[in-house]
């Protein structure tokens, strides 16, 4: 008998052992999950103001119920095709257009061989991620202003061209916005693929150049390849963001430009300016919740697709 308890007792001294191994990782895991539970979790319970007419009189629990009216808004207006056409039409080109710009200076980066070229040219491209989007709004300024512009003082005036008034003209802000936006994201992505080659073994492209294969051939079938998890996640994580617009980007970088709002009126900016004009919280927070189910569904189909072509790639 005493030997059965023996043998009983020792997986239990073995979990606690275990467990007493583990208690550091759950002592460094506890900050991070403090702050998820406090900046994530608790503020879902306002969820309830997207569907209540608020009244600070009486605070939030007791305004009344509205249902789905401050969803109307956003589907009602004059303006709901401007902002979806346009908070959408922007993502899908920063979708396309970001990745295939970050992954081609990976390449470049991992193609180099003097470390301190590497080190140089990751800081570089690092550098405007980390810059505020105000101070890129008047760096944008600088170059657009239409009396003190350096484009048009400095380009267009030594070819006698005509000063071009920017921030009165829509048709060049997609552009415009499309390029600010990837100068200033496309270092963060770049450092990201090029730590998945860095981990790449260097063993295959010496066997694929002892083979005969080209440059280009070890790029197509070993690096890209290799990059197709991380393009996976980091696509799958953009998708869920396809009804959000970079609220910097689309208000301050055109100044707030009514003339500019038929290209740069995106849902953030739109239900920003409704806030400041009709001080609605309720709008807002229900424009915060169909941004979030709709980006909720979006990452499940996207990934619901993912798991069918190659299942290992695919998040959960």
């Amino acid at each position: 008998m005493y030997e059965v308890k023996q043998m009983n007792a020792q997986p239990a001294k073995r979990r606690r052992a275990k467990n007493k191994r583990y208690w550091p990782l759950y002592l460094m895991m506890l900050p991070g999950m403090l702050y998820l539970f406090i900046n994530n979790y608790i503020p879902m319970a306002g969820i309830m103001i997207a569907f209540k007419q608020v009244n600070y009189k009486v605070g939030i629990l007791r305004s009344p119920w509205v249902g789905l009216k401050n969803f109307e808004f956003l589907f009602k207006t004059n303006d709901a095709w401007i902002i979806t056409r346009n908070t959408i039409s922007y993502n899908l080109v920063f979708l396309i257009v970001g990745p295939l710009i970050a992954i081609c200076v990976a390449i470049l980066l991992s193609e180099l061989t003097a470390e301190l070229s590497k080190k140089v040219y990751q800081t570089i491209i690092l550098v405007p991620y980390l810059i505020s989007i105000v101070v890129v709004s008047y760096l944008v300024y600088a170059l657009f202003a239409t009396e003190s512009g350096f484009i048009n003082n400095s380009i267009l005036g030594i070819f006698g061209a005509e000063p071009v008034s920017w921030y009165s003209d829509a048709k060049y802000w997609p552009v415009i916005l499309v390029l600010v936006h990837i100068w200033k994201s496309f270092g963060y992505s770049t450092i990201i693929y090029y730590a998945t080659l860095v981990g790449i073994d260097r063993s295959y492209y010496e066997a694929a150049a002892i083979d005969g294969a080209s440059r280009w051939k070890q790029i197509v079938h070993i690096t890209l390849p290799g990059l197709k998890s991380t393009i996976i996640t980091l696509t799958l994580m953009s998708i869920g963001k396809m009804f959000y617009s970079d609220f910097g980007l689309f208000y301050q970088v055109p100044m707030d430009s009514g003339a500019l709002y038929d290209v740069t009126n995106t849902i953030d900016t739109y239900v920003y300016r409704g806030l400041m004009k009709l001080n609605n919280v309720g709008m807002s927070s229900a424009a915060g919740l169909y941004q979030s189910l709709v980006g909720f569904i979006l990452v499940l189909t996207a990934n619901l697709v993912v798991s069918k072509i190659s299942k290992e790639d695919a998040l959960f």
